[in-house]
């Protein structure tokens, strides 16, 4: 099956009501639009540590980049990014560890 998309929501000056999370799918995993100005939001909503893997897109000399590994706390938020398109990619892939992990993707636009 094809991966789930994150809705990526653009923050503007007037404000913007909070969006709704996407729930982690570690079976199909995620990718979202990437314009190099992404802050992902992620949220452990488990009573254990979780991962997140974001996929790094860039290979250089044949070899594939190592991909950012990162541990959330249980019942923690932690944000993250930017993630230049450079090195994610114009559609970043995103895999997490449980569906307790809930992602939310903003951008800065301007």
């Amino acid at each position: 099956m094809p991966r789930v998309a994150i809705p990526v929501t653009a923050i503007v000056r007037a404000g913007l009501t909070p969006p709704a999370e996407t729930n982690g799918d570690a079976t199909n995993q995620h990718e979202l639009a990437n314009n190099g100005r992404v802050i992902i939001l992620a949220r452990n909503s488990g009573a254990g540590a979780r991962t997140i893997t974001f996929r790094v897109a860039k290979i250089v000399d044949g070899l594939t980049a190592p991909t950012r590994v990162v541990s959330i706390p249980a019942a923690a938020s932690r944000y993250f990014g930017p993630f230049p398109v450079d090195d994610y990619g114009v559609l970043m892939q995103i895999d997490v560890e449980h569906a307790e992990v809930k992602l939310t993707a903003l951008s800065i636009t301007g």
